[in-house]
């Protein structure tokens, strides 16, 4: 897996070289990109051609975009699906003499004491996904820390933090921060989130070094992330 930078942007590219003439650059509906090389072709050449086409793949890739399936905003009533851990739950909401929320029989089972509101259902939800993705995330996070010993790094600060733009972020100081958010998603899109943060405690910019450490512990890391911004964007 490579990458180039055009303005902003970020673009990785899958490469593959044979005995052919030309290269050509295909662009698939998951937003994907391969580049099929002469194997003659050195690197540099090959990143200046797609360079050279980056607006064109961005075109298609925006293109693609409209068919990729979106999160449809949730009004918390009965009937609705919730996913977690990338399984869909029904959502059953029924009054009872508690406030709770339990996983059962392919359900969300939801009940409220008192009077019930959408707003209610969506709180109680949003903590016990919260206290779940603790759960989760602290357990993912020893293991994968047990990747990076090689590098004698201090095992990081973990946090649940709500980010509006962002599945994670990593500081300086190592501090690591995990938006609750992706406990929705399947166990390895959480895994490559946590693999994606630890990195940049070895390599803090997103770097060469720090996309072949990447691929290193996560081989297919590409094919989580692309999961895991279709289901939860």
């Amino acid at each position: 897996m490579h990458s180039i930078n055009y303005g902003t942007k970020e673009l990785f590219f899958e490469l593959k070289q044979s005995e052919r003439k030309s290269l050509s650059i295909e662009v698939y509906p998951d937003n994907s990109i391969k580049v099929l090389a002469p194997i003659k072709s050195n690197l540099a050449e090959i990143k200046k051609v797609v360079l050279k086409k980056s607006r064109w793949i961005i075109k298609q890739q925006n293109y693609f975009e409209q068919f990729l399936p979106k999160t449809p905003e949730r009004e918390y009533v009965s009937g609705e699906t919730h996913y977690y851990l990338g399984k869909g739950y029904l959502l059953k909401i029924r009054p009872g003499t508690e406030n709770s929320v339990k996983l059962k029989g392919g359900c969300f089972n939801v009940t409220y004491h008192g009077e019930n509101s959408q707003q209610i259902t969506k709180n109680l939800l949003a903590k016990w996904y919260y206290q779940h993705a603790e759960k989760k995330f602290y357990a993912l996070a020893d293991v994968v820390f047990q990747k990076f010993k090689e590098f004698e790094i201090e095992k990081p600060n973990l946090e649940i933090r709500r980010m509006s733009k962002r599945w994670g972020s990593c500081q300086k100081n190592g501090k690591i921060s995990i938006n609750p958010e992706i406990i929705k998603a399947p166990t390895k899109c959480i895994e490559y989130v946590i693999i994606h943060e630890m990195c940049h405690l070895v390599q803090f910019s997103h770097n060469k070094k720090f996309y072949n450490l990447l691929s290193q512990k996560m081989p297919n890391w590409e094919k989580w992330k692309n999961r895991l911004e279709q289901n939860l964007s």
